[in-house]
């Protein structure tokens, strides 16, 4: 009995491992369907097997500016200014991002985080503050009539097997690298710039998480007893420097919904990558809740920190 309980654990950890590869290589994948383009249009303009670095990225600034302006009625700088409109040509400028100057970049997006507060006083950006803390404050107040739901049922074991923890975990760390191993190996910065503005926002957006988590000190739904309810969850948990232990906000989510928004901004170009990007930040943070390692409520203000952060920190210092 003992032996077939241990051959039958062993089988149920190697098809986990499977899963967990199977869905690092799809988004793998997909990392080369977008950055492989670009590279064959550069071989075929220079006639180069490897160009170098600056060249390429002259090759696909110019390719990409030829395209915006083709496809976009809106061609010149004058009847851009004002109007609001951000063309692809603008959001496709690579940063001067670097392994070299990102822990500066990080400081700065730092600053302007932590400054946010004075921005609120000068009365700006409060209609998308209060959209996000009301949509929290909601979530959190039905949070405890949402989980019963998920600690009874067992239709989402076979999706919880597949995004685990540790595979979405994999998932987040093989995208930025693959776009790095990619730059690399083909001399293209800007899929290389990809990768580091990636780390640079999963960073970015990990540190003002970690903090939260610290000061709301949540139990994770699996920590709560079966014969409680999920009402009195807050400042009970112990936590460690890191916020290991306090599930409010999700860290997978907002890590996965940084990472989704740089690649989504960056290779806005091809239409699809958007919908692929952030469809698959939406599923990894999701599996977060039927697993009972987080509530909604933490899952949105993960992926809304993410997002936010990335968008309007990140690539605002980085123009």
């Amino acid at each position: 009995m003992h032996n077939t309980t241990a051959i039958t654990g062993k089988l149920e950890h190697q098809t986990n491992c499977q899963w967990s590869c199977r869905v690092l290589r799809y988004a793998c994948f997909i990392v080369g369907l977008v950055v492989a383009p670009n590279a064959s249009m550069l071989k075929a303009q220079t006639g180069a097997p490897n160009p170098d670095a600056q060249t390429l990225f002259s090759q696909i600034l110019e390719a990409q500016t030829l395209e915006t302006q083709n496809s976009s009625p809106v061609s010149s700088p004058e009847a851009t200014a004002g109007s609001g409109i951000t063309t692809d040509t603008t959001e496709s400028v690579a940063s001067d991002v670097s392994f070299k100057n990102l822990p500066m970049h990080i400081l700065r997006d730092q600053k302007a985080l932590w400054l946010f507060p004075v921005s609120l006083a000068q009365g700006k950006h409060w209609v998308p503050t209060i959209a996000i803390v009301g949509a929290t404050a909601v979530l959190i107040v039905t949070d405890k009539h949402v989980m019963p739901y998920f600690r009874r049922t067992s239709s989402f074991d076979g999706f919880s097997d597949v995004f685990s923890g540790t595979s979405t975990g994999a998932v987040e760390v093989g995208v930025p690298a693959a776009f790095m191993l990619v730059g690399l190996l083909h001399h293209d910065s800007y899929a290389t710039q990809t990768a580091l503005l990636a780390g640079e926002a999963y960073l970015d957006s990990a540190i003002p998480h970690v903090v939260i988590k610290l000061l709301s000190r949540r139990l994770r739904p699996s920590s709560v007893a079966p014969s409680a309810d999920f009402s009195d969850t807050f400042f009970r948990s112990n936590v460690s420097p890191l916020g290991k232990g306090s599930s409010f906000p999700s860290g997978h989510a907002a890590g996965a919904f940084s990472i989704a928004t740089v690649i989504a901004q960056r290779y806005k170009s091809h239409r699809w990558v958007p919908f692929v990007a952030y469809g698959l930040a939406g599923v990894i943070s999701f599996s977060r809740v039927p697993d009972l390692a987080h509530f909604p409520s933490d899952v949105f203000l993960g992926a809304a920190l993410g997002y936010t952060i990335t968008r309007y920190d990140v690539f605002r210092t980085n123009k």
